[in-house]
């Protein structure tokens, strides 16, 4: 399943980048995502939760990065397994920053295979719809960590975007909002079946 992503942050891209190279701190902006170990050399170790409804996964897995500095860009090859319902994952991805404006583009393209009980959800689109729903809110959570430690505000002013920047990311890496995620695949099939009554009566 080929999932192609772009989301922008309004930061320049050096700052993106340097804050991508902390993997523990990105884990935190990511929904559903919890660090475990770094193994070294690039290698990396984690779980990640998810919950549509009634189904509900726990994938413990691992994770090797490479990155180009010159570039900004990385390749990520990851696998994971839910041992309690069986599902298995396998992430193959490519992301690289670049500028945008006075701020950054983060282009994301990535190659997920499923197989167990999950697999039925990719199927349905449902997987993919859930990949859009993360990303954005990834985006949020890495734009608020950013803004963390920036010095630009007053003490009173910093004090407040900390505590509420600090509060976005814990709060939603425990929750992935099913009920926008099934929203979003009834108005993808919507579009798909008008798409194509369209190029049918044409």
């Amino acid at each position: 399943m080929k999932i192609n992503q772009s989301f922008e942050v309004n930061r320049p891209p050096a700052e993106v980048w340097a804050l991508f190279q902390d993997i523990p701190t990105v884990a935190t902006c990511m929904p559903g995502a919890q660090f475990t170990e770094d193994r070294g050399d690039g290698n990396y170790a984690g779980r990640v939760n998810i919950k549509l409804g009634p189904f509900g996964a726990s994938f413990e897995g691992a994770a090797r990065v490479v990155n180009d500095a010159a570039t900004h860009s990385a390749h990520v090859e990851g696998q994971g397994l839910d041992r309690k319902g069986g599902s298995r994952s396998k992430l193959i991805m490519d992301y690289k920053v670049v500028q945008a404006g006075v701020g950054s583009r983060v282009d994301i393209e990535a190659d997920v295979q499923l197989a167990g009980p999950i697999a039925q959800f990719g199927r349905t689109g449902v997987i993919t719809e859930t990949a859009n729903v993360l990303i954005g809110q990834f985006a949020r959570n890495v734009e608020a960590k950013l803004s963390e430690v920036q010095p630009q505000c007053s003490a009173s002013q910093t004090a407040a975007s900390t505590s509420s920047a600090a509060a976005e990311p814990a709060q939603a890496a425990n929750q992935v909002n099913a009920f926008r995620i099934l929203w979003l695949v009834f108005v993808s099939s919507l579009r798909r079946m008008f798409g194509m009554q369209s190029r049918q009566g044409s």
